[in-house]
């Protein structure tokens, strides 16, 4: 068999030292040292000739990588069941960094005091991987803050507010998507609307909710909310459902106060999480006809398992492209640094649970 060709073989047969094919191969200049073009073409030559081939090991030692993108997950994103909200995501990351000629590393061992994960504890292993993208519905804050302090490239799939300086992410347009489907309601006649979710917390929540409030108040209609966490107030600027502050929609397993939405009055119900529209419809159906009794509008797909064959009116969440982007972004940081964050547009769902007021709105709350 053939002795595999070395650096040092090139050298001698281009005439330069070894240190000279090195810097030709990963295309740099080590300070004072200046290779004329000369050389160069000379080298690259004989590298052509003897259809030479650098080692990759070698390679990615020189340039100080490994060519491994790590995943950190928050949450577990393999679940045992069929409705995976995860799983697009992470057919894009897949897809891209394949495609960037990259290896994928999923970390899950490091875990906080109460089960949660975090990325640093004695036990982190962040560092083996040349950059890390973070996948989940709540990010930790101090993980985000060491990741800037330290310097580790990462690229958060979701918008981040910042923690203690910008934080490099790709994320979905949720304000303008739900803005343009409350824009779609009050073409259609609704003057009443009612948010059910959250509105505070993560981030994705806010920014539906932002998207909604800034709509209704720009449009002059009224925005009602009924909070989907137990035991809170609404966010500040928008008027609290009556009845209904508290009640326990987003909670897994909880039934839907059905009184709460439809007491508020409203003809259109906005819901932040889909699988809560799927249990409010289920809750209400002997007493409502969705859409004629009550619009029904969703803000995203289902992030708990829900099985149901309503078309509903809402958008679609782009996470394969978030996850192409995110590992498109984050080779980016590890080559030249910087903070990208960037926002896709959320195409509109048709669906068949909005519909235009025809004067009968939902029942009152029953006694």
């Amino acid at each position: 068999m053939a002795r595999r060709l070395t650096q040092q073989d090139i050298a001698r047969m281009a005439g330069v030292s070894q240190t000279t094919v090195s810097l030709v191969l990963n295309n740099r200049a080590e300070g004072a040292v200046r290779i004329s073009p000369e050389t160069r073409e000379r080298v690259i030559r004989v590298i052509k000739e003897t259809g030479y081939i650098a080692d990759p090991a070698a390679r990615r030692l020189a340039e100080g990588r490994n060519r491994i993108l790590g995943v950190f997950t928050y949450e577990a994103v393999f679940p045992a069941t069929s409705a995976d909200f995860y799983h697009p995501f992470l057919v894009g990351i897949e897809e891209c960094t394949e495609e960037a000629g990259c290896d994928l590393l999923l970390f899950t061992s490091a875990r906080a005091s109460g089960g949660r994960r975090r990325i640093f504890d004695q036990d982190s292993r962040v560092r083996l991987a040349d950059g890390c993208l973070l996948l989940g519905h709540t990010v930790d804050r101090e993980d985000l803050a060491r990741l800037i302090t330290d310097q580790i490239p990462f690229v958060s799939v979701g918008r981040r507010d910042d923690a203690g300086g910008p934080v490099p992410y790709v994320g979905a347009d949720y304000a303008s998507a739900a803005g343009a489907l409350v824009r779609r309601a009050v073409a259609l006649g609704h003057r009443g609307l009612v948010y059910v979710g959250a509105g505070t917390g993560a981030e994705s929540w806010a920014d539906r909710h932002r998207g909604f409030l800034d709509a209704v108040t720009t449009l002059g209609v009224e925005g009602v909310m009924v909070n989907a966490v137990p035991d809170t107030d609404p966010p500040p600027g928008i008027q609290a459902g009556t009845p209904g502050v508290g009640s326990p929609l987003g909670v897994q397993g909880a039934a839907p106060d059905v009184d709460a939405v439809l007491g508020t009055g409203a003809t259109v119900a906005f819901f932040e999480e889909q699988a809560d529209a799927v249990a409010f419809v289920a809750a209400a159906r002997h007493r409502i006809s969705v859409p004629a009794d009550l619009s029904v509008v969703t803000l995203g797909s289902a992030t708990r398992p829900v099985r149901s064959d309503i078309d509903f009116t809402g958008f679609r969440i782009p996470r394969r492209e978030m996850g192409r982007r995110a590992v498109e972004l984050l080779t980016g940081v590890i080559e030249s640094g910087g903070t990208p964050q960037e926002l896709l547009p959320c195409d509109l769902i048709e669906g068949s649970t909005l519909a235009a007021v025809t004067g009968g709105g939902p029942r009152p709350p029953a006694s």
